[in-house]
């Protein structure tokens, strides 16, 4: 059995040795989100995140067929609830997306398409943890059926057209500022006097 205990406290040791080198590399990196996290470190999460969704909810088809009015309504659900990290076209080039750590994902590549239905939906329903993406789900069979649509819209995104983001800017939760810039602009169009208002500034501000 000696060579048991020894290979205890081979492992012991190798996990002490790593747990050092991940504080060292914590303190020197510390806690800011500017520095976007390094290949290795990519890699490392992705494999977790792969091997911590049970087999079984990586395996689940997607109940709904991928016609055009689900993949609309997905469509319209990523306008108002996911566009504001991961943009319209998917790709994360937002405000918020670029301040996330982990960045947020550019959707269409295969990082993210090679993922299983089942893989998206179950990220889509319960977030991951240690980066920006919540939770979506609510423990409804309304809210399990849009995720699934979501899933279908995620597929669609390599080849979404500039008509889709076209409608989907107008589907974008939008400020006070930004509903009453609209409004004055429909005024302006059908006749009325009133002059279209420019809408507030985007951007944080110091």
């Amino acid at each position: 059995m000696r060579w048991l205990a020894k290979l205890v406290w081979a492992i012991a040791a190798l996990v002490g040795l790593a747990t050092i080198a991940v504080g060292v590399w914590m303190m020197q990196a510390g806690i800011g989100t500017r520095t976007p996290p390094g290949s290795l470190e990519t890699r490392v999460a992705r494999t977790a995140r792969h091997a911590l969704i049970p087999a079984a909810a990586r395996n689940r088809s997607n109940p709904a067929a991928a016609t055009p009015d689900i993949i609309r309504e997905g469509m319209e659900h990523w306008a108002d609830h996911c566009a504001t990290c991961h943009g319209n076209d998917g790709g994360g080039d937002t405000e918020i997306g670029l301040g996330l750590s982990p960045r947020a994902p550019d959707m269409r590549t295969p990082a993210t398409q090679n993922l299983s239905d089942g893989e998206l939906f179950y990220i889509i329903e319960n977030g991951v943890k240690l980066t920006g993406m919540p939770a979506w789900g609510n423990g409804t069979a309304e809210g399990e059926e849009s995720s699934w649509h979501l899933v279908h819209f995620i597929r669609h995104l390599p080849k979404l057209s500039d008509a889709e983001i076209a409608d989907m800017e107008a589907l974008n939760p939008r400020g006070p500022d930004e509903w009453r810039a609209q409004e004055d602009e429909q005024k302006f169009l059908a006749g009325e006097n009133a002059s279209p208002s420019a809408p507030a500034p985007h951007g944080h501000k110091h």
